[in-house]
This record gives structure tokens, C-alpha cells and sequence, in this order.
């Protein structure tokens, strides 16, 4: 079985070169929606960011996201000590389901695949990223944010030259449209998967 870790900016195709590897037979770890399970679900990871950081889930049982945001963005200090406690949680849920996994292979949809030290788990490291005016028109698309905010999300996450060097491989999308970009992704994967 065959792992890969995807990883890359908001607004790059991260999603369509998922796409192409679920087609071709690959489970899809979605990092971010695991974390998510784990908050509702992981009594231990509950406690320790309770401990860390106070009363951060609400009465129903879900993390106030602003709260817990208002706490660490803005502070590398809390911010690291967030990520102490999540990405060893979220590392062990990826391990288990890499060794159950009964497909194909696996895909590691992870915006701090090398952070989290997710890479190591991986046959090769693909970031995907797309020039910043392609990546501001997409997220304002997708998720109806005015300029500005588009702008401040682009400029919080990690540039081109930080993903080259941490990367098996770099793919730009400068596709015209989602549909040639996804012709790209069925090309490189299919090379890609014959290498290894």
C-alpha cells in the first residue's frame, strides 16, 4: 500500500488532486475533519486542551473555536503549545488508519503535513500551490470572503520556497480551469504511481 501526503495552501487544488487519487482507489484522510472527530470523541485530547488552555468547549460539547483562536493565533508561544497537544493525536489516528487501510493506498490531506510530522508516514510529500492573485480569486469564490480577508488568510499560511524544501514535490496549478488542472493531476499521479 502506497501513502501520500497532500498538502499545500488554501486555493491551490488541493481537492482535485485528492480527487484524482480517490478515483484511482486511494482511502482520503481528511486531517482536518479527523481533528474534528477527535475533539467530539477523544477524552483525552479534550482534557489536555482544557488543561492547557481553560474552558474551550462549549455546553455542547463542541471546542469555541474563537475562543481557543483568540487564545493562540497571534501568540507562537500558545500557538506551539496547541500543537504539541493535537498533532500527536492527530499523528496516531493517521497511523491507525494507515494500518487498517485495505485500499489501494492512502492520501494525507494535511495543511501541516511536515509540521505535524505526517511526512514521515508517507512514500512522498506532494504540495500543491497555485500563484497568490489565482489562490485570492478562489478563496473569495469558495468561501465568500471580501478582499481583505482573502488577502490575510493567504498571507498567514507558508510561501512556495518553504513547500520546495520540505517537499518530494512542488505542482503549481496554473491551469485555466479545474477540469485542465485535474488532466495535470491524472498525468503526474499516474507517472507518479508507476515510480514507486
Amino acid at each position: 500500500m502506497t501513502v501520500i501526503g497532500i498538502t499545500g495552501p488554501t486555493g491551490s487544488g488541493k481537492t482535485t488532486a485528492l480527487r484524482v487519487l480517490a478515483r484511482r482507489g486511494f482511502e482520503i484522510v481528511d486531517c482536518d475533519a479527523l481533528y474534528y472527530a477527535l475533539l467530539r470523541e477523544d477524552e483525552s485530547l479534550r482534557r489536555a486542551l482544557t488543561d492547557a488552555f481553560g474552558d474551550v468547549f462549549l455546553p455542547d460539547g463542541s471546542l469555541n473555536r474563537p475562543a481557543l483562536a483568540a487564545r493562540v493565533f497571534g501568540d507562537a508561544g500558545e500557538l506551539d503549545r496547541l500543537n504539541r497537544i493535537v498533532f500527536p493525536a492527530v499523528y496516531a489516528a493517521v497511523a491507525k488508519k494507515i494500518t487498517d487501510c485495505s485500499q489501494t493506498g492512502l492520501a494525507i490531506d494535511a495543511i501541516n503535513l511536515v509540521e505535524s510530522g505526517l511526512g514521515r508516514l508517507c512514500a512522498v510529500t506532494v504540495a500543491v500551490t497555485a500563484p497568490p492573485e489565482i489562490r485570492l480569486r478562489r478563496i473569495m469564490a469558495r468561501d465568500g470572503l471580501s478582499e481583505e480577508r482573502a488577502r490575510a488568510r493567504i498571507n498567514a499560511q507558508r510561501f512556495d520556497g518553504w513547500y520546495r524544501r520540505h517537499c518530494t514535490f512542488l505542482l503549481e496549478n496554473r491551469a485555466e480551469s479545474r477540469a485542465a488542472f485535474e488532466a495535470l493531476m491524472e498525468e503526474f499521479f499516474e507517472g507518479l504511481l508507476a515510480m514507486i
